[in-house]
């Protein structure tokens, strides 16, 4: 009797007190690296294969006399901002901008009745050589994880107490059928506000090497040296940081005082290109990354592969329509192993100016090989567990749509 009145008074407390700290979704971190790395590569890539090809010589008759006049190809009008360059940009040159975001998806209806914080882009460059160029970028992502203000989750409670409470993670209690009957589980007031920015800074050097040529153009293949450091904000951490409780998955153990979300990365990417058209453009990047040591619960530190292919396909000379299909992986200190993520980014630029432009964004991604999306079960270490639960988390998904107004300098503006 004193038992089964103890759990009911520990589910009770739950319902009324559910005020643990949980890790929100992985934001990709293939973004940082496509904004990066990727953007900058595709920018000498494009250059290099828009030179004009080497004339050709041939024989001309005229007068009655044979004469050697070298064929070479119309001049193309210049585009806005100046000649691009055969390569890499040269010099100075940046670009920076602002966005403001907004998340769809299964995030219950605190989650979508907000706007995400804004956030900072920024990079500057400095070319030594059209072949060779050292970058710093800077990233702010914001994004709202699936699965943590929606759906119902047991909540087990601690040893030698049955494990027969229930939460509903959303605003409202739901109701489930257990061999004992319906069971309300009561709702989580206040909702857990998943809000997260994560921040990246790249240091990268990149260099562009030509092998051969196909019908009078060389194949460019840009190689770029990267590291990565990133951390983040959770709003449910209270203090603007990304030090939240989580279960270990490895034994079900508690782990507290970690950042969540901070990590440092090597890695090298390689990017080629598949298409050029007058049109359309497309490259394929593929970047092995290691962490610099191991965070968390992490358990491995072998090479990672993030493979992402960019197209585009340029209306007119100030509107590009863009796709990014990525498959890339995320290794966050509350993982024993890489999530293995497959996202998708689709979007438009729009030339507003010699030196501005705007951005529309849509992404969307998330694990393969952790499930379920968001809170997977929550654990009551001690009484009362109003102060003792922390969630067990499974995959970490999210969607959103960013819009970004920016400025640079014309040469890496992708025009």
């Amino acid at each position: 009797m004193l038992k089964s009145l103890t759990r009911t008074s520990a589910a009770l407390l739950v319902a009324l007190s559910f005020g643990f700290s949980v890790v929100p979704a992985a934001a990709d971190q293939s973004e940082a690296l496509t904004g990066g790395v990727v953007s900058g590569a595709n920018t000498a890539i494009r250059n290099v294969m828009d030179a004009p090809t080497q004339p050709k010589t041939v024989t001309k008759r005229q007068d009655s006399q044979q004469s050697t006049v070298a064929q070479v190809p119309p001049v193309n009008q210049q585009p806005v901002g100046g000649p691009k360059q055969a390569g890499l940009p040269t010099g100075f040159t940046y670009f920076a901008d602002l966005s403001i975001a907004y998340p769809f998806g299964d995030i219950g209806t605190f989650g979508s009745s907000k706007w995400l914080p804004g956030g900072l882009d920024g990079m500057a460059s400095y070319g030594f050589s059209p072949t060779s160029r050292v970058v710093a970028s800077y990233y702010e992502l914001q994004h709202y994880p699936y699965g943590f203000n929606s759906g119902t989750v047991p909540v087990y409670l601690p040893a030698g107490f049955p494990n027969a409470a229930c939460q509903s993670l959303g605003e409202n209690s739901t109701t489930i059928t257990t061999a004992a009957g319906p069971e309300t589980c009561p709702a989580t007031n206040p909702q857990l506000d998943l809000t997260t920015k994560d921040r990246f800074l790249l240091l990268s050097y990149e260099q562009l090497v030509t092998l051969g040529n196909i019908k009078g153009r060389p194949v460019p293949i840009v190689i770029t040296p990267t590291y990565v450091s990133r951390w983040s904000s959770i709003n449910q951490s209270g203090n603007g940081t990304d030090v939240v409780a989580f279960v270990n998955p490895l034994n079900g153990e508690p782990v507290t005082g970690v950042p969540t979300r901070s990590a440092q990365y090597d890695s090298v990417a390689f990017t080629a290109p598949f298409l050029k058209t007058p049109r359309m453009f497309g490259t394929f990047t593929v970047a092995p990354t290691w962490l610099t040591h191991l965070n968390g619960v992490n358990q491995t530190n072998s090479a990672q592969l993030y493979q992402i292919l960019y197209l585009e396909y340029n209306m007119n000379r100030n509107l590009r329509l863009f796709a990014e299909p990525q498959v890339s992986r995320d290794y966050l200190p509350t993982d024993p192993y890489p999530q293995h993520l497959a996202a998708i980014f689709l979007g438009a630029t729009e030339r507003l100016g010699k030196n501005e432009f705007v951005q529309l964004v849509w992404n969307e991604g998330g694990p393969t090989n952790y499930s379920p999306y968001g809170i997977k079960y929550l654990q009551c270490y001690a009484l009362p567990c109003s102060s003792a639960t922390v969630p067990a988390i499974g995959g970490l998904k999210a969607s959103q749509i960013q819009l970004q107004f920016g400025v640079g300098s014309p040469v890496v503006l992708p025009f």
